[in-house]
């Protein structure tokens, strides 16, 4: 007989259970829902996002602290590391001068302030105050200072990546020193710590979909979809510039290690969605580096750029700055020259590399990029308030991916990159891909199985053997 086929409920029901990007999926639409019905209700459920990204960032510090000091003590070369951070600030800068060149050549000639002829003195300034804490962008140099670290616990109870990772150079280097002879065991526990600390990942991640569903109905909740309608023109033009630029990162992704940005993009195709609903690439950053890992690229490698683009890499919010620039002063009715457009990229370049972890760090950044101009009011910087949350996908997107390329992009430069081992991966041709790729599909064939043919065979097994106990009793 030939195999039974499972019901269509019988199939959902287990996509649902074994896939993390369909239960992510269902909770985006769910949040969608519930904040445009019950916008009130949606409102209470901030908790749920804020507790899951909680329960993450307790995990990234050691995450990082333990594949980079794995990736310098197995790589054995501390020299070959520091190249490897040299060529990532070089990719990070060029990588974040485009965007920033590219978000004003867009803003530019498609005008998006343009005729709205807004009188600032009618902004409320005090709310970007509200918004930003009463914060300040550090400078250059206390940027610099910050990032050295004044206690080893105190990085890790602080989240400093920056500060973590000189801890983790750091230990790497003098393991090197030491060699595996005199201090034998420190290694292997750090390996195993590393281990524990993917197996948590895996517990949290189970809670995902709750944060995405409590995400996204608060931000409908709160925003609604009208937002949309008003800042149409500005939020269409942020969307195909980053579409433009991702476009960028894929031919460039292809040029220098030939792998594809698409396949790839389906390999993280649930971290993805993870990311957009919770509006945080913080959120997925132990998990992108797990398959960044399994994709081929070396511990030492991946441990290095993948937290440094967090702070250095911005790439979406490079664009949304100098389009959000634009936008502000063609809202007031102030034409930028082309000089006040070349000090608006310089100003950005410095501020945007100090905006990691800063509540409200584009509005700091853009208020002191109007303050430099001097021809845009700092109030003015209110008009995005409206519109800053519905930007928080374009920039997750565009800055994960940027993150991501950088990593490929630096490990084939250095020779970090197991290209073959890649190819395989991102085209679901090794288990790992198998297990990642398809993100369930293997368990869900599997459960299949067990419930369609396995069932079946279970079935016709008891009944050829009552059959032949009754031939045998006649």
């Amino acid at each position: 007989m030939p195999p039974s086929v499972p019901s269509l409920p019988r199939r959902v029901a287990h996509i649902l259970r074994t896939s993390l990007f369909a239960q992510v999926l269902c909770a985006l639409v769910l949040g969608i829902v519930v904040g445009k019905l019950w916008p009130d209700f949606a409102s209470d459920l901030q908790p749920l996002g804020d507790g899951f990204t909680r329960l993450i960032k307790t995990i990234i510090s050691p995450l990082v602290f333990c594949v980079v000091v794995v990736g310098i003590a197995k790589a054995g070369d501390l020299k070959a590391f520091g190249r490897i951070g040299l060529k990532a600030l070089i990719w990070f800068e060029v990588a974040s001068t485009l965007a920033l060149v590219i978000g004003l050549l867009a803003a530019n000639v498609v005008q998006p302030g343009s005729g709205m002829h807004v009188d600032p003195s009618t902004l409320d300034a005090s709310a970007v105050d509200a918004k930003t804490g009463g914060g300040s962008l550090p400078s250059t140099t206390e940027f610099i200072v910050n990032a050295i670290p004044t206690s080893f616990i105190g990085a890790f109870a602080e989240n400093s990546l920056l500060q973590v990772l000189i801890l983790a150079c750091l230990v790497g280097a003098a393991l090197l020193h030491l060699g595996h002879t005199k201090v034998p065991q420190v290694l292997p526990a750090v390996e195993q710590a590393q281990e524990i600390i993917f197996a948590v990942v895996g517990f949290i991640m189970r809670l995902a979909p709750i944060a995405v569903f409590g995400a996204m109905a608060v931000l409908i909740g709160q925003y609604g979809l009208g937002v949309i309608e008003t800042y149409a023109k500005l939020i269409v033009l942020c969307y195909a510039a980053a579409a433009f630029f991702i476009a960028l990162l894929a031919v460039a992704l292809r040029l220098v290690t030939g792998l594809s940005l698409w396949k790839f993009l389906r390999y993280i195709r649930a971290e993805m969605l993870l990311a957009l609903g919770t509006a945080s690439t913080e959120s997925v950053m132990p998990r992108v580096m797990q398959k960044l890992r399994k994709a081929g690229a070396r511990d030492d490698a991946v441990g290095l750029v993948l937290p440094t683009g967090y702070s250095f890499n911005l790439d979406g919010a490079s664009l949304y700055l100098s389009i959000g620039t634009l936008f502000i002063a063609q809202a007031v009715g102030v034409d930028l020259s082309l000089g006040q457009q070349i000090t608006v990229i310089l100003v950005l370049m410095l501020t945007s590399k100090g905006m990691a972890g800063i509540p409200g760090s584009a509005f700091l950044a853009l208020s002191a990029t109007a303050s430099s101009l001097g021809a845009i009011p700092a109030g003015a910087v209110a008009l995005l308030l409206g519109v800053d949350r519905i930007m928080d996908s374009m920039r997750v997107v565009t800055n994960l991916l940027g993150n991501c390329v950088a990593v490929f992009a630096v490990s084939r430069w250095e020779g970090a990159l197991d290209l073959e081992k890649a190819k395989k991966v991102l085209d679901g041709e090794t288990e790992e891909a198998t297990a990642e790729v398809l993100d369930g599909e293997t368990e869900e064939a599997t459960a299949e199985v067990l419930e369609g043919e396995t069932e079946e065979a279970t079935a016709e097994v008891p009944a050829r053997q009552t059959k032949e106990t009754v031939t045998e009793a006649s």
